[in-house]
């Protein structure tokens, strides 16, 4: 269990149609980079707490693209698929990204990853939707609970890499 004092920042100001992100890591950005990179470091972090991760096709690199499967402890399963635009290791990526349960609404999003020095690494994330109501509900879905969750496991990983 980690004990990280790195919150997440969520940003997701009215009127608009984006949401920015901002998380710190103890952890060299290559260390990083590699846990958004490899899929076997990603089930191990991505998503809510209790959720298994199923990825069935994951290539992070410019042009490639992923498809996996949230599972809920329940058995609901929530499915997300999307292409990598560009992916410039330990620095960038611009990638889509729909939820397949709300078919044909796809966000771009961007993460760049920044070397803080020391051994420490900041992650900025920008995603855009295509309209303020794809924004909302994105907002309104628990996604920041998730992300959180997420990154939390993710310090924890990261001590081991």
């Amino acid at each position: 269990m980690s004990t990280t004092t790195n919150a997440l920042t969520v940003t997701a100001p009215e009127g608009v149609q984006y949401v920015d992100f901002v998380r710190e890591f103890d952890a060299p950005v290559a260390a990083v980079f590699r846990a958004h990179a490899e899929p076997e470091l990603i089930k191990q972090w991505l998503g809510p707490d209790g959720y298994d991760v199923e990825i069935e096709h994951f290539s992070f690199v410019t042009g490639g693209g992923y498809r996996y499967i949230h599972r809920a402890p329940d058995g609901e399963e929530y499915a997300f698929n999307g292409v990598y635009h560009v992916v410039r290791p330990n620095e960038f990526a611009i990638q889509t990204f729909e939820y397949e349960g709300y078919p044909d609404v796809v966000s771009v999003e961007s993460m760049r990853f920044e070397d803080l020095g020391d051994g420490r690494t900041r992650l900025v994330g920008h995603s855009v939707y295509p309209n303020q109501e794809a924004r909302d509900g994105m907002v309104s879905s628990g996604m920041e609970r998730g992300m959180s969750e997420g990154y939390n496991r993710l310090d924890t990983l990261l001590t081991t890499l």
